[in-house]
Order: C-alpha cells, then structure tokens, then sequence
C-alpha cells in the first residue's frame, strides 16, 4: 500500500525538545533520558513517521514524554536526513512515491538495527518500540523478527492486511495497537480483519479512538480538545502498556 496525502498532514506542535542529538552505533539518534535513577536494562525505540528528527518536532516533544515517564527513549535517524517536509510537499513538485523508493526498508532498517546491537552493547536487556505512520512497519518487522520485546503502533501505514496480522498473531510479544476509525491507511475494514484475527491472541491489546484521523497520536490539533484527549489517552494507554509489558 502507498501512503497517502495524510500522512503529511497535521499540526505542528509548540516546544523545545529536551533531549541531544548523538551518534548510537554510528547512526544520529536523538536520545533523551529521564531526570534521576531509572531503569537502565530497558529502552524504548521511537520510530518516526516520514517526517522524521528534523521536519518537525513533534516526535522529539513526544519522545521526551516516554522519557519523563521513566523511559530511556531513542529516536534513530532512519531517515538519514531526508525527512518529508510540509512546506516541500505543499509546493506540488514533491514526488511521494519516488521518496518511499529511496527510503525502503534496505536503507532504513539496518539503521534501527545498529542502535539496538550498540544499546545491547551498554547492557539494555529489554527493548520496547513504538512506531507512527510510517514508523509502524517497522515495529511489526521487528517483532516478526523477535528482535524487541514489546511493540507499540498508532495508525500504521505500509501493513500488508491480512498478511502481517496473520504473521503478527502467531507471536507472543506483547503489542498495542492505537487505531484511528477515520484512519484511510489501516482503514475500519482492515481495522475490523485485525481483531477477528487477533481475538484469539491475549497479547494484543487494541484502542479504537472513535473519529480520529489518521496521524492524531503525533501530529493533531492540539488547539482541538477532542483531538488533544485523542492524542493524550493513546500515550497514556501506551505508557500503561509499558508498565504492564516491559
């Protein structure tokens, strides 16, 4: 499936982020660490969607939440610098389709792999990931593989449906699901395919925000009270998750 127009839609959201750009394994990550003691055998992977470290800050701010919640977080550049942005996709002259043939998973993917085999290196015994949009491919590739121990999506793109889920319900890792109904990427029909698969699997917990569109767990309104709950209750039952699962 190719995405869409709305996965580079949204809100930008206001802040500074609070954590620092770093080399983990040789791959620019942004890493950003909770204040005081906390658990050092655990991380949590941030996966981004297209808009990567650099075109908009609304993954660092939300990164830096896991990480006030006692959470080692880290955020790998797997974009190598070559974000989308708004500003360029709304001149009309950006070609989506030949920017995800540059950004497949050969280029993308061995970057989220150095960040864990360094991590494993520092001791981290225990990996969560969370992934959005574009970001939530990767977090079912790296389940698949049994390469983390907890994963984490909201309103996935790239799923192949109902081949993944399939794949996805013969595991046993722990996995949240933050559905978006108006989601036009996993859509009501393919949301619908994931639960009946699913149903059997206690390891997969699912959230349905009733009329939330697709990006509203990282890029929604935040001027919108309905879409800032949204935002708000899909973190906190992430949050819960982790606390339960990792």
């Amino acid at each position: 499936m190719s995405l869409g127009k709305c996965c580079v839609s949204g809100f930008k959201h206001d802040g500074t982020p609070a954590g620092k750009i770093e080399q983990v394994g040789g791959v620019r990550t942004y890493v950003t660490l909770p204040q005081g003691d906390y658990d050092k055998d655990k991380a949590l992977l941030f996966l981004t969607d297209i808009f990567g470290v650099d075109a908009l800050p609304n993954g660092l701010l939300l990164a830096d939440s896991y990480a006030a919640n006692g959470y080692a977080t880290y955020v790998p550049d797997y974009l190598h610098g070559d974000p989308v942005s708004q500003e360029v996709y709304g001149s009309g002259k950006f070609d989506l389709m030949q920017w995800l043939g540059k950004h497949g998973a050969d280029v993308t993917r061995p970057a989220i792999d150095k960040v864990v085999d360094e991590l494993r290196k520092q001791g981290v015994k225990k990996f969560a990931a969370v992934g959005f949009c574009f970001g939530g491919r990767y977090v079912v590739d790296l389940v698949l593989d049994d390469a983390i121990n907890v994963g984490m999506v909201a309103h996935p793109s790239l799923l192949k449906v109902p081949e993944d889920i399939q794949a996805l319900a013969k595991k046993s890792t722990p996995f949240l699901w933050n559905h978006a109904t108006e989601d036009v990427m996993f859509n009501k029909e393919q949301q619908k395919i994931a639960s009946e698969i699913l149903k059997d699997n206690d390891n997969h917990r699912e959230f349905h925000w009733e009329g939330a569109t697709h990006g509203f767990a990282i890029r929604g309104d935040p001027s919108d009270p309905k879409a800032r709950q949204m935002a708000d209750g899909a973190f906190e039952e992430s949050v819960k998750f982790l606390q339960a699962k990792l």
